[in-house]
């Protein structure tokens, strides 16, 4: 059984394929602008707070403390593709809830200067579970799912995987 993290919940809700690369051990191109730029706004972003969390097989990029609350914290590049980011916090969260710690989110945008709040919902579980289920079937499959160019394709880390 495959162990899931964010990544591959934000994957899926983009591309069933690269979940699968990621499942395989294949790994994007690191040297890839984009991976480059996001891990620079997420080192640069947010000096104070306590960044790169690492529980079980999760890494969360931020987790600070609220009025009491544990808030835990995905910083984007752009709201672009913020569902994807919202399922991903939501996974963190759901984790987190699992364990007996209850935590609300925020999806962070430094390069925009934007902040959402999040909290999880039943709804938002019950989209998880379908995820989480769809992704373990996805890591049973031999090859990958079928080959779909979508609007992701251009920037993807797994291009070379897909259109060489």
């Amino acid at each position: 059984m495959v162990k899931i993290n964010g990544t591959m919940i934000n994957y899926y809700s983009i591309c069933h394929r690269s979940v699968w690369y990621l499942i395989h051990g294949l790994e994007a191109a690191q040297d890839h602008p984009f991976l480059e730029i996001g891990r620079f706004i997420t080192q640069e972003s947010f000096a104070r707070s306590k960044k790169e969390v690492v529980f079980d097989n999760l890494k969360i990029d931020l987790v600070k403390k609220e009025n009491n609350d544990v808030v835990v914290a995905e910083i984007k590049k752009s709201s672009k593709a913020k569902k994807t980011a919202q399922l991903q916090l939501a996974y963190y969260l759901y984790r987190l809830k699992e364990i007996g710690i209850t935590a609300r989110g925020e999806l962070l945008f430094p390069k925009e200067k934007k902040r959402e709040k999040m909290v999880l919902s039943e709804e938002l579980e019950n989209m998880l579970k379908t995820t989480i289920l769809e992704i373990e079937k996805i890591s049973n499959m031999e090859k990958p799912p079928e080959l779909k160019k979508i609007p992701y394709c251009r920037n993807c880390a797994y291009r070379d995987f897909c259109w060489c």
